[in-house]
C-alpha cells in the first residue's frame, strides 16, 4: 500500500459519500458524548431508540441528573450494559455541571477523564462535534484498515497512529465515518462483499470474494 493508493481509496470514497455523518441521533455535543458512551457493545440503532425517548424528556447534564440513575435505567434498559452505563452517565454529568459549565470539554484529557470515555469515544467527539482531525478506531475501522493494507497494526492505537499519518490531510476530517461505513456495509467481518466494493481494485486483501 503507497500514498498514491491511500489518496485513490479516499477519494473514491469520498465521491461516493461527499458528506458522511455518524449514524447516532444527537442534536448537540452533549447528546453526542452520551450516545457514544451508550454506544459501547451496542449498536447504533439501539442507541437511537434508546436516546430517541430519553433525549426529550433530558438532554443536558442537570435534567439527566434529575432523572438519578434508576430513572435512566428505564430509558436505556434495552442496552447493553445498561447498569454500568447508567452509573457512568451519572457521574459524567456531575463532573460536567460541577467542573465545566455544564459544556462538553473540547480536551481529549478532559474528555478522558470523564467516567465512561476511553480514548476512542473522545476522538469520536473532538471530532464529529468539534471538528477536530482525529481517528476513533472502532472494530470496523480497525478490520477495514488491516484487511485492506491501508494501516495495519497490531492493536488499535497502532492503527490510529497509522492512519492519522498515512491518511491525505484533506480527507482526515470525514476519513473516520468513510471507514466505519464501508467496514459496516461493504467490508463486513465475515465475508466481506468484494464484488459491490469500490476501492477492490486498490485493496491488498488476498482471500477476495465474488460477493
Amino acid at each position: 500500500m503507497n500514498k498514491d493508493k491511500r489518496g485513490q481509496i479516499f477519494a473514491r470514497l469520498r465521491a461516493e459519500n461527499p458528506s458522511p455523518k455518524t449514524e447516532l441521533n444527537y442534536s448537540s455535543p452533549f447528546e453526542l458524548l452520551i450516545a457514544v458512551i451508550l454506544s459501547a457493545q451496542a449498536t447504533d440503532v439501539g442507541v437511537n431508540k434508546a436516546t430517541n425517548k430519553l433525549y426529550p424528556v433530558a438532554n443536558t447534564p442537570e435534567s439527566i441528573l434529575a432523572l438519578g440513575v434508576d430513572g435512566l435505567k428505564q430509558y436505556i434498559k434495552t442496552i447493553g450494559l445498561f447498569n454500568s452505563k447508567a452509573e457512568n452517565v451519572i457521574k459524567t454529568c456531575r463532573i460536567l455541571a460541577e467542573q465545566h459549565q455544564s459544556e462538553v470539554p473540547r480536551d481529549r484529557a478532559a474528555l478522558e477523564a470523564l467516567p465512561g470515555v476511553g480514548r476512542k469515544t473522545a476522538n469520536v467527539v473532538l471530532n464529529t462535534a468539534f471538528g477536530e482531525l482525529a481517528m476513533a478506531v472502532d472494530t470496523h475501522i480497525f478490520r477495514v484498515s488491516n484487511r485492506t493494507g491501508l494501516a495495519p497494526g497490531k492493536n488499535v492505537r497502532e492503527v490510529e497512529d497509522k492512519l492519522m499519518r498515512f491518511t491525505p490531510r484533506e480527507y482526515l476530517l470525514d476519513a473516520h465515518h468513510w471507514l466505519i461505513l464501508h467496514g459496516r456495509y461493504t467490508c463486513i467481518a465475515r465475508k466481506p462483499r468484494c464484488g459491490s466494493c469500490i476501492i477492490e481494485d486498490l485493496c491488498e486483501f488476498k482471500q477476495k470474494t465474488d460477493h
